[in-house]
Order: C-alpha cells, then sequence, then structure tokens
C-alpha cells in the first residue's frame, strides 16, 4: 500500500513557490533557536491554506486570508474540525512567514490572538492509576507513565535517549527543553522495574522510545495515538492529551505539598506564573500539625 504524502508533500509538489519559500521558513525557524513542533506548527498551516487556494500566501489578497481564518475559526466548534489551537498556528505562522519577506504591513493586518485563560484538565489519581493498566502494549505503559511519573512535554519524551535515564542516580536529564535549557527530574521508583523489563523485551535503540526506523524517535502521532487509545479503554470523559499528563503531575505534587518553586525548576518554567496557575487547580489538604519524628517513622506501632 502506497504511503499516503503529507501536506507539506502535496503543497511543494502542486504549489508553484512552495517548496523554495517552505525552505526559508525552515532556515529561519531553525537558525533562531526555535523549536522542530514550531517549525511543524507554522509549515503544516501554511501548507494546509496554500493547498485550500493552490498559491502560496504571499499571492492573498487581505480579503481571502481573513475569509479562510474565519472560516477556521467557526468550524473549530464542529465536531473533526479544526481546533481553535490550529486557528492561532495558522496566525503565527502567517505572521511570522510576512515578517520574513518583509511584508509587516501584512503581517500587522492579521488579527490578534486574545489568550484565554482557562485552568488545565487534570485527571484524579483514580483515572491515572486506570490509563497506565489498560494498554496492552507495554512500550505505551511505559510511554504514559514516565511522562506522568516526570512531568515531560511530548517534544522531552521524543527526544529523550538512553542515556538520559540514570538508575544509579535516580534522576533523568532532560536536554535541551523548552527554551533550549536542560534540568534534571527525579525518577520515580516505581517506574524503575517497569523500565527495565521495557528495555529488555523491545530492545530500544538510542532513544527510550523508538520510531519505525531503529535509532529513530516515536513520532508525536504515535504518542498521541497511545494516548487516545488509553483514554477511550479506560472510558475517561475528559478531554485528555499528553500534556494533560504533565498537568496531572504538577497538579498532585501541589497537593503532595511540594513548594511551587520547586514544582517550577521540575517543569522548567521559566515565568513562576505559568505554575502558580496549578495551586488553582489542586485540592490542598489542610496539614495537621505533628511531630516530624511521627513521619521520620511512619510505620512504627506505638
Amino acid at each position: 500500500m502506497a504511503k499516503k504524502d503529507t501536506l507539506l508533500e502535496r503543497a511543494k509538489r502542486e504549489v508553484l513557490g512552495f517548496s523554495e519559500l517552505y525552505e526559508k521558513v525552515r532556515t529561519n525557524v531553525l537558525l533562531s533557536g526555535k523549536s522542530e513542533s514550531t517549525l511543524n506548527n507554522y509549515t503544516k498551516t501554511t501548507a494546509k491554506l496554500s493547498l485550500y487556494f493552490g498559491c502560496t500566501p504571499l499571492e492573498l489578497t487581505d480579503a481571502q486570508i481573513n475569509d479562510y481564518l474565519l472560516m477556521l475559526r467557526d468550524n473549530a466548534y464542529e465536531n473533526n474540525a479544526p481546533s481553535l489551537s490550529y486557528f492561532k498556528h495558522t496566525v503565527y505562522g502567517l505572521r511570522y512567514l510576512f515578517r520574513l519577506v518583509g511584508r509587516e504591513d501584512k503581517a500587522i493586518r492579521l488579527p490578534s490572538i486574545k489568550k484565554i485563560k482557562e485552568l488545565p484538565s487534570v485527571l484524579s489519581r483514580e483515572e491515572c492509576r486506570r490509563l497506565f493498566r489498560v494498554p496492552k502494549l507495554l512500550k505505551h505503559r511505559i510511554l504514559l507513565s514516565l511522562i506522568y511519573s516526570t512531568g515531560l512535554r511530548c517534544a522531552e519524551a521524543r527526544a529523550l535517549e538512553l542515556r538520559d535515564i540514570d538508575f544509579d542516580r535516580m534522576q533523568i536529564h532532560i536536554r535541551q527543553g523548552k527554551g533550549k535549557k536542560d534540568r534534571y527530574v527525579p525518577l520515580a521508583k516505581n517506574m524503575v522495574v517497569g523500565l527495565k523489563k521495557y528495555y529488555q523485551a523491545c530492545q530500544p535503540v538510542k532513544f527510550v522510545f523508538n520510531g519505525h526506523a531503529v535509532g529513530s524517535p516515536m513520532s508525536q502521532r504515535g504518542m498521541q495515538y497511545a494516548i487516545q487509545e488509553a483514554v477511550k479503554k479506560a472510558e475517561i470523559l475528559k478531554r485528555v492529551h499528553l500534556h494533560t499528563l504533565r498537568h496531572s503531575y504538577a497538579t498532585h505534587l501541589v497537593e503532595d505539598g511540594l513548594d511551587v518553586y520547586t514544582i517550577q525548576h521540575l517543569l522548567g518554567h521559566e515565568n513562576i506564573q505559568s505554575t502558580l496557575i496549578y495551586l488553582h487547580v489542586a485540592h490542598k489538604v489542610e496539614k495537621i500539625a505533628h511531630s516530624p519524628f511521627d513521619t521520620l517513622y511512619p510505620n512504627l506501632k506505638s
């Protein structure tokens, strides 16, 4: 069965001038230090727009662009339609493109994106247990468990290499996370046996989670498939994606009493405001005054 072309491949083949435009955007995005994820978001949305009109965005009038954006926004609320997130990525991608080619006049005429402050969706601990129990594939069980147990972003989980997990020091090295910054997060004791069993069974090469090609990382689509299938089997009704596991990790740490500055470091947040949102989501349990000697020997019977 022939492999289906991606939007980018189709746009390069079918739209005159798109291939050259793509290479220009790709070079500038990567040289500016932005991530592969940002590049994919910019180019995928502009590829779809180009295929829709049969020409590059540079050849479109303001009216054509606005009609297209209006269609995306209106359809975002319908089932199986592009999300509001896709609408935003389209605007960001167009703005970046127009500024890159010196068309600031077109960039500033694009609609501004107002950030809607929404509290993140979070799984309960029982929902997490159900989610990690249902996948048939060991690889998927370990993937979802590891993301939750470390608070990794999807891109960080994809880039995670075997050398980054230190079983002796019980920590994981996150290399070049968001903002191109390294950090360390604790390796959960409960993950050790599962990880070693996974290593033995799946024999990953270089990356902890391999893709179809040996030595390549698992695709973002493959990771999203793993969690969506698990959500269905676990009969979780909330809207859940991989980042929900990161939200749940942070919220549960707040509920466990960990201070917000430590959580900020574990998540790799540059701004403390990004971390403080979890204080509004967590169900804080009031701590009863006690002697630390009782927690020093928690299993000691009186």
